[in-house]
């Protein structure tokens, strides 16, 4: 009777990574102590227990998968209402093949096949993710605020359907002048100068009565062109074509204004809707 009501407790909570976990765990202890002579069933699942706990189903790959080439298998998995997981690591460049430009660079960044800085903006691909209305979506950066990248994260392995995080990598193609050394610290100054948000979208609140869209960011407390300064895939263009950098730099900084002006209309629209 213990154990079919264990059973009962697992079918109930098989998609709940912790709750599955501390059932499993139970299970197993009395899967050791049955009769499998008489119960021959009951050795084949102690055999199969290991799938017991929920699988944490997670896909890793950076922008030129996630923004570019991938993009059309990203959407579909995202369309797919599965209960999987997507980490993007966003260096805004293509990292692993020579820092070609892609379409998460934005606008005035120096990169291969751009050497004259982008000239069209950023890809939003959380915003795009959210039209969907049942992902959970993402955006964080450890050094800015751990706190808030953990927090996604464990939302992001809890909900019940396809979940996406976008994380702020600092690469070597950005060229940090203090070094990669220091690019937990870039991350906080990109943060802190508007030059990326921080939030959650989580459909479960809205389900709830409450506000699904959280934006954790503050308004800049640090320079946007301080910050732009400090990288040499944006210097690099003002010491070789100032006009064309100042023009590119202004669109790019009302760029990044216009998104978190954006994002907190969405926050406000939420709010008076509900």
């Amino acid at each position: 009777r213990e154990i079919k009501d264990a059973f009962a407790d697992w079918l109930e909570y098989k998609d709940d990574g912790s709750k599955s976990q501390r059932i499993a765990d139970r299970i197993k202890e009395m899967l050791i102590e049955a009769d499998w002579e008489k119960t021959p069933i009951l050795k084949q699942i102690y055999d199969l227990s290991p799938y017991l706990e929920k699988r944490s189903v997670w896909m890793i790959g950076g922008d030129g998968w996630a923004y570019d080439i991938g993009y059309g298998g990203l959407d579909h998995v995202l369309s797919s209402g599965d209960d999987v997981n997507l980490f993007v690591m966003d260096t805004e460049v293509y990292s692993n093949t020579g820092g070609q430009t892609s379409k998460s660079t934005p606008a005035g960044a120096v990169a291969k096949f751009a050497y004259n800085g982008k000239t069209t903006r950023k890809k939003d691909l959380g915003l795009m993710a959210m039209t969907y209305g049942n992902v959970y979506v993402a955006q964080i950066a450890l050094g800015a605020d751990l706190n808030q990248a953990i927090r996604a994260m464990k939302e992001a392995e809890s909900y019940p359907g396809p979940s996406l995080v976008i994380a702020y990598a600092p690469c070597i193609s950005h060229g940090i002048k203090t070094g990669m050394a220091t690019s937990i610290r870039e991350e906080k100054k990109a943060v802190d100068a508007g030059y990326w948000q921080l939030y959650r979208y989580d459909p479960r609140l809205e389900e709830a009565g409450k506000n699904p869209f959280q934006l954790d960011s503050k308004d800049p407390t640090l320079s946007y062109r301080d910050f732009l300064a400090g990288e040499i895939r944006y210097s690099q263009l003002a010491n070789s074509q100032p006009d064309a950098a100042q023009k590119l730099f202004e669109q790019a900084e009302q760029h990044a204004k216009r998104r978190l002006e954006l994002y907190k209309k969405l926050a406000q629209a939420w709010s008076q809707a509900q």
